[in-house]
Parts: structure tokens; C-alpha cells; sequence
């Protein structure tokens, strides 16, 4: 038996590996297996080539569980190795390597946690005690074992083994017993080797035989050791593409459709990439591209491998130039992780223009689930915007779709305002809003429908791309405001008549948390609604934005901000200002009689005041100025009581109001009950 020191400085460094390591520690199976797939491999390219001309046979990795003894074994038929070998390899590579990792790293322990190269000594982050039983494949080669306690001391001596190849044998370290349960292999058998080169078993399979799971003498093969973005995509129908999807996303709907990567220069890179569909929610979709590296899993985090809004598809990534030591820093510094970004946001941009120009009828059918993942590559990145402008389309309320550019032809002789400046229309709820939409169509207008994630955000940087654009939601105004193609020259009401509709129908509306209505008069024409609820387009926008953008929420806790338009052209609002007046004019009278003269007063005092400084105004007449104003006041607020006690009791005005916020969803709980009730006995 030989013993040796390896060489370490550091007494004792696999405590240590496995402390900063730990939350990655699941790794050291991928390590070993990969390890063991590698040294089959080797053998295969030997044996082509002519260099070993003994039998291969059956070549499959075997990982085995013992969890009596407490172990966990690796076994595989490769190259092996001899004395010399596990000396240069073991001894003084993988350990000097170890302790050059620790020293690299020593004042910033938590950066070793992301590189996962850790090879071979990746064992004792879960075992105490590691042994090596191997065999060459050179013809007088002995079986030597190796042994290990993580400590800087080793055994090296012969032993008996009949076939060439190695066994890695874990005693598996107290603390990392859960790596002794089948169900726990076997799920990171499934995630990291499930399409490894070579077959890798994990004991047998089980069947059921008289009540209770039997091993069979089948072995458990637990990967596909020829997944099919390794295959030419001539060789496949797209039934193995779907078949493929299922099996990595087993709860998923059908993919739209795929593009299957594969270039060999300037870079290595292989791969399927599926677009989903995502519809909605953005975060739940990401993470769902699993990177690989010759066929080892690295991780399902690619975010700087491929672009932001790439990350919404789903498929796997395979590129040898991408190493298994996927650091942040390593990612944003790597030419060839750039190129790869830019040749798959290329890629799919490509894809998505073929489908485009060569079936449009389909492209359209899957865009309502294609749209967030375009619009969102359009938000984030510049270049593609540039591609995604020629096939983005706009979806209308009548389910017809238009390009940018077909939209703006469509629209640009009747929805022009007198400014000269093209006016989107748009809804983001057709039911809500169906009242608003009908209107606008009735005046010849198109409106689209914007009721994706995204849409907001989008629409601001529409209006930025296209020249002289504005997007207007239907019910952010009246509909004769909506697109101002000229002068407003309609007859409207009396300024005091308007100011006699606002009293009777402000102070009837409800109190609502958060939420305030600006009351006013206009004239709308006889056959359209007597009242209408609208929200400026600013605002609403603002606040929609402080739902979704970081820096904003001070538009978020601003309180909603309504106008409730009175039609002065409607019967139903003619009646009421007639009823009123006519109602309330014993009261009135001396009350804007009482006005009038004030306001006579006010304006004689303030012509005297008018080109006089302030210390040449006799403070008498500064207060009766003051003490006349606040009389106007005061009468006012009178006629606004009176008005309100008579509105207090008009089922009519009520009836309105409620009808307006029914049609806007705005009439809920207690105020929706009286309404019902109010209906039923006004019929």
C-alpha cells in the first residue's frame, strides 16, 4: 500500500468546498457521471481510430445505491487509469486545482458559488470518504484503488478488478443522507443527465408483482443519448418536435411552432427553441430554455446567453463554447456569448418574417399568443424592432388584423385631426367599453383592440417611433372630441344654465375611495346619451403605467379622475335643468338677484383698482373688495344647497348617474341595490 500527501497547503479544504458550495452541491452527480460519460467516449474515439482494438462492449455508465453501507457508486467501462495516471489527474491536478480554486477565491468566498467545473473533487461536497477502483485499458495495466478522507493524506494500492474501467465509490458524509434515496437520485439523474452520450442506468426497472415493486433484470435507463438537436432537421417530422416539447414540458399547451439551431461557425451552437404560448403572465414563463454543454445540463438560467425577451421560449441550448462555469462576468465579457445572442435573436426573427410572408392567415390565428413575446422584444431591444416592425400587427375590435404600415393607411383619411396628426383609437376591454367603441364606429372610425400585458408600454413608444401619432382610448373623451378635426361651433348652453345642471348633478354623486368627478355641461346632439363617464388619456395612462414601471408609483396613488359629461341636447337632461328651475325659482330668484348685484359691485371695485399699485389702494377699499368676493361665496354656496336639495329628492337625476356608472362598471354594493330598487318602482 502506498500513502502519500497530495500537496495541499490548506489542512483540510473539502469542508470548506462544500461550505461555500452548498447550495449547488447536487452538482457532484452531474460532475462524476459526466466524468464517466467523458472517459467512455474517449474509448469509442480510440477504438475508431484504430488505437485500441480490444472489445467495447456494452458501454452503459451504472450509477448504484447502496444505502445500507451508506454509498453511492459510479461505474463505467471507459479508458480507466493506471498508477501514474490517478497520480497526474487525481493527485496533483484535481487537488492542486482545488486549492488554487480556495486561494483564488479566499476574499470572496461567495463568489465561488456559480462555477460549477469543479470535476472529480466535486464528491466531497457530499461524501467523507472517496474511493477510486480502476482499471486501463493499456494491456498490462493493474487495478489500482485510491482512497481519500478530504483530508490533504491518500491511499494508493493494487487491487483486484477484472474488466477496464472505473468505479467511484461515495461514503456518503452524514449530513447529505438524502442523497441516499432512490427518489432523489433518480430526479437529478433526470435533470442534469438526461441526454448524455452515453446510456446512464440507475439500477433496474421495477414492476408490480404480487402487490409490491420487483426489480426486473432490465436496466433503468434514465437518458435519450440522441435528443434531436442532435439530429439533421431533415431527419425529423413534427411529430418529434411535439413529441420533444412534451417531454420536457409534460403540463404545457402545444408549442406555435420551433426553430431548430445549428451552426458550426463562428461558434458551436445547436438547439430547439419553441415559442410557447405565453398570453399573459410574462415572469411564470421564463426559465424554461435549459442550456447544455455537449450534452451536460448547466442550468435553465440564460439570461445573458440570449437576449431579455428571448427568455420567454422554451427548448434547450447546446454549445460546447459556452463552459460549464457559467459566472456573470464570464457571460458579459465572452465574444462568443455575444454572438450567440445575436445570432439566435437573428434566427428568430427570421423565423417569425418566413411565417409571416409565407402564410399569413396562420401567422394571424397564433398572434394573439405571439403578441407579448414580440412586443416585449420590441420594447427591449432596438435592433429588433427594426425586424419586428415589417410583420408586428395591430389587431381591431372587429378581429381584423393590419400591419404597421397597412394601419396607417386604413386610417389616415378619417382619423387626421386638424392638426394634422394621425389618431390611434383604441379599447382595452370590449365590453366594458362597447358603448364607447359603437360610437366611434358610428362616426366612421376604426378602433383597435390593446388588451395585452404589454400594451400600455407599447403605445408609448408607438407614439414615439411613429411620426405626428397619438393613441387615444375611445372612452378618454366624448366622441366628437376624440379626433378634433376642426373648431368646436355648436350652440351650447348658457354659461349660468351649465352651472345650474353641474350643482344638480355634482353633489349627487357617490363617494367613492380614491376616486373624484369633474361635472359638465355640453352639447352632444339630441340622439346620443344623456350622460357620458370618460377618463383623460394622460392620466389613466400614467397610472396604468405605475402598475408595471419601477420610478412611478406616484402616479399610482394619485386617485382616479372622471368626467361625467352632461348632454344639454337630451330631453332626459333638458327636463331636469327645466324641472329645476322651475322648482327651486321661488328660492333662486333673490338669491341671483342678490349675486348679480355683487358681482355688479366686484367689478366696479376692481376697474377702480386697475393700474394703481398696491400701497396706492385705500385699505377700505381693499376690504370691501375681500368682503365682496366672500359674498359671492357665500350665495353661491347658497344656490349649490339649494340646487342640491332639490336634486336630493329627483329620482330622475339619480336614475342617470346610476345608469352612467352601471355602463362604466363603476356600480357596485349598496348604490347598485337602490338602483335596482329606485328601477323598479320609476316602471
Amino acid at each position: 500500500m502506498q500513502k502519500g500527501n497530495i500537496g495541499v497547503t490548506t489542512e483540510n479544504i473539502f469542508p470548506i468546498i462544500k461550505k461555500f458550495l452548498y447550495s449547488d452541491h447536487e452538482i457532484f452527480l452531474r460532475e462524476l457521471v459526466s466524468n464517466a460519460v467523458d472517459a467512455t467516449q474517449k474509448l469509442k474515439t480510440l477504438a475508431a481510430t484504430g488505437d485500441f482494438k480490444g472489445e467495447l462492449g456494452d458501454l452503459t455508465v451504472r450509477v448504484k445505491v447502496d444505502k445500507e453501507n451508506g454509498t453511492i457508486t459510479i461505474s463505467d467501462r471507459g479508458l480507466g487509469m493506471t498508477t501514474e495516471e490517478i497520480d497526474k489527474y487525481i493527485n496533483q491536478i484535481a487537488f492542486s486545482g482545488a486549492n488554487d480554486f480556495l486561494e483564488k477565491y479566499k476574499d470572496d468566498a461567495n463568489a465561488i458559488i456559480g462555477h460549477f467545473g469543479l470535476g472529480f473533487y466535486s464528491a466531497f461536497m457530499v461524501a467523507k470518504t472517496v474511493d477510486i477502483v480502476t482499471l486501463s485499458y493499456k494491456e498490462g495495466a493493474k487495478a489500482v484503488k485510491w482512497s481519500c478522507d478530504g483530508s490533504p493524506e491518500f491511499t494508493l494500492e493494487e487491487t483486484e478488478r477484472s474488466d477496464r474501467g472505473t468505479d467511484i465509490i461515495l461514503h456518503v458524509d452524514e449530513d447529505c443522507k438524502e442523497f441516499l434515496e432512490e427518489s432523489r437520485l433518480q430526479g437529478l439523474l433526470t435533470k442534469y443527465c438526461h441526454f448524455l452520450a452515453v446510456p446512464v442506468a440507475f439500477g433496474k426497472k421495477k414492476e408490480w408483482k404480487d402487490g409490491k415493486q420487483v426489480e426486473t433484470d432490465e436496466d433503468n435507463l434514465i437518458n435519450d443519448t440522441c435528443p434531436i438537436w442532435t439530429k439533421k432537421p431533415s431527419d425529423l417530422k413534427e411529430e418529434d418536435y411535439k413529441k420533444f416539447y412534451r417531454d420536457l414540458y409534460p403540463m404545457a399547451d402545444e408549442p406555435l411552432f420551433w426553430i431548430h439551431l445549428n451552426v458550426d461557425y463562428p461558434f458551436n451552437l445547436t438547439g430547439v427553441l419553441y415559442f410557447p404560448k405565453i398570453k399573459s403572465n410574462i415572469d411564470l414563463q421564463r426559465n424554461k430554455i435549459q442550456l447544455y454543454c455537449n450534452q451536460v445540463y448547466v442550468t435553465d438560467s440564460v439570461e445573458g446567453i440570449v437576449p431579455d425577451f428571448l427568455t420567454l421560449l422554451h427548448g434547450v441550448i447546446d454549445s460546447p463554447d459556452i463552459p460549464l462555469n457559467v459566472s456573470r462576468s464570464y457571460l458579459q465579457s465572452d465574444s462568443n456569448v455575444k454572438k450567440i445572442s445575436t445570432y439566435i435573436t437573428k434566427k428568430v426573427s427570421d423565423r417569425l418574417q418566413s411565417i409571416f410572408k409565407n402564410d399569413r392567415k396562420e401567422f394571424e390565428e397564433k398572434w394573439d399568443d405571439l403578441k407579448i413575446f414580440i412586443n416585449y422584444g420590441m420594447l427591449t431591444q432596438e435592433d429588433f424592432y427594426e425586424k419586428a416592425s415589417k410583420f408586428a400587427l395591430f389587431k381591431d375590435t372587429d378581429n381584423k388584423y393590419y400591419t404597421f404600415e397597412e394601419y396607417q393607411t386604413l386610417i389616415k383619411d378619417n382619423q387626421t385631426d386638424k392638426n394634422g396628426s394621425l389618431i390611434y383609437l383604441y379599447a382595452n376591454n370590449l365590453d366594458e367599453q362597447y358603448t364607447y367603441i359603437d360610437a366611434a364606429k358610428n362616426k366612421g372610425y376604426n378602433v383597435l383592440l390593446m388588451d395585452g400585458q404589454l400594451d400600455v408600454p407599447m403605445i408609448n413608444m408607438l407614439e414615439q417611433k411613429f411620426e405626428k401619432s397619438h393613441f387615444t382610448r375611445v372612452d378618454s373623451d366624448i366622441v366628437d372630441r376624440l379626433i378634433v378635426k376642426e373648431d368646436q361651433k355648436g350652440e351650447e348652453l348658457p354659461h349660468d344654465k351649465q352651472e345650474v345642471l353641474s350643482s344638480l348633478f355634482k353633489g349627487q354623486m357617490p363617494k367613492v375611495k380614491k376616486t373624484e368627478f369633474h361635472v359638465e355641461a355640453h352639447a352632444l346632439g339630441e340622439n346620443n346619451a344623456p350622460i357620458v363617464i370618460t377618463q383623460a388619456e394622460y392620466m389613466r395612462r400614467m397610472k396604468d403605467m405605475a402598475s408595471i414601471q419601477p420610478g412611478m408609483s406616484f402616479y399610482g396613488e394619485m386617485p382616479d379622475m372622471f368626467n361625467l359629461v352632461l348632454n344639454s341636447d337630451h330631453r332626459l337632461i333638458k327636463q331636469v335643468l327645466s324641472d329645476a328651475e322651475t322648482a327651486c325659482a321661488e328660492k333662486l330668484v333673490p338669491v341671483e338677484s342678490e349675486i348679480a348685484m355683487l358681482t355688479l359691485r366686484r367689478n366696479e371695485l376692481q376697474k377702480a383698482q386697475e393700474g394703481k399699485k398696491d400701497e396706492e389702494i385705500p385699505t377700505a377699499e381693499k376690504d370691501e373688495l375681500s368682503d365682496v368676493e366672500k359674498k359671492i361665496e357665500a350665495q353661491k354656496t347658497e344656490k349649490e344647497n339649494i340646487l342640491n336639495g332639490y336634486a336630493a329628492g329627483n329620482k330622475v337625476v339619480h336614475q342617470l348617474i346610476d345608469l352612467a356608472l352601471l355602463q362604466n362598471n363603476m356600480l357596485k354594493g349598496e348604490a347598485l341595490t337602490n338602483f335596482v330598487k329606485r328601477s323598479v318602482e320609476m316602471i
